[in-house]
């Protein structure tokens, strides 16, 4: 499906439901952490985290900072606040309904918002 079929306004409020489903004891610790919707990773992105420029739709979601444990992920050099990025592009263009989107973009909040709590890639269920 064609990467433009939801709107960027009905995204967000998917990433905002995401996070208002995570549970409640998780949410005080997001305090310093901001999540933004951006429309693809830029091309210092991918080198960053060893993709290359071809290959934007593997990259769904970035977290930029340190975790509550004080691990670095993707460290971006102290800079605060935290951030969470979600990429709608590519979550777009995998999912092919709106269901499949709604589960991505939970998936994705949670395991970007994992790195957080200092859980790695590994750690993780999806």
């Amino acid at each position: 499906m064609a990467d433009g079929w939801l709107s960027r306004q009905a995204f967000e409020a998917l990433v905002e439901e995401a996070v208002k489903g995570l549970p409640k004891e998780f949410l005080p610790s997001l305090n310093n952490v901001v999540i933004e919707v951006q429309e693809e990773p830029d091309t210092e992105t991918l080198k960053a985290v060893g993709m290359e420029a071809e290959e934007p739709d593997e990259l769904l979601g970035l977290y930029a900072g340190r975790s509550i444990h004080g691990e670095s992920f993707f460290d971006t050099g102290g800079q605060l606040p935290d951030r969470v990025y979600i990429y709608r592009g590519p979550i777009l263009r995998l999912c092919e309904t709106s269901d499949e989107v709604i589960r991505e973009v939970q998936e994705t909040v949670a395991h970007e918002l994992g790195h957080h709590f200092g859980l790695s890639d590994f750690d993780m269920p999806f």
